[in-house]
């Protein structure tokens, strides 16, 4: 997966088309990501100890890899690997070719 926690995206598909977020937490194996304020669904939670408040909240649920891209310099990009100078694999932008951090 090309996606990593903490990078900034931006929904290209769907309810929240065009939303930017920041990665919270990324699911390898089942190809899907959450974002922050994205894909939110109100959920029924019951106070589980005696200072916890119970209710309905929003909780950000997962949203599939490929319906989101990556942000870099404002824009979307797509993001590919290149083997840098010193061996190591590092991720690029497509367009541009810079390294994303």
């Amino acid at each position: 997966m090309k996606l990593r926690k903490g990078d900034t995206v931006r929904v290209m598909t769907g309810k929240d088309k065009g939303k930017e977020g920041v990665i919270d937490r990324v699911f390898p194996t089942e190809n899907k990501v959450i974002v922050t304020g994205v894909n939110t669904a109100a959920r029924h939670q019951k106070a589980r100890r005696a200072n916890e408040q119970g209710g309905i909240i929003d909780r950000d649920m997962p949203i599939h890899a490929s319906n989101v891209m990556l942000v870099h310099k404002g824009t979307p990009v797509r993001v590919g690997y290149q083997i840098g100078a010193d061996g190591k694999k590092v991720r690029i932008a497509r367009p541009s070719g810079e390294v994303i951090s």
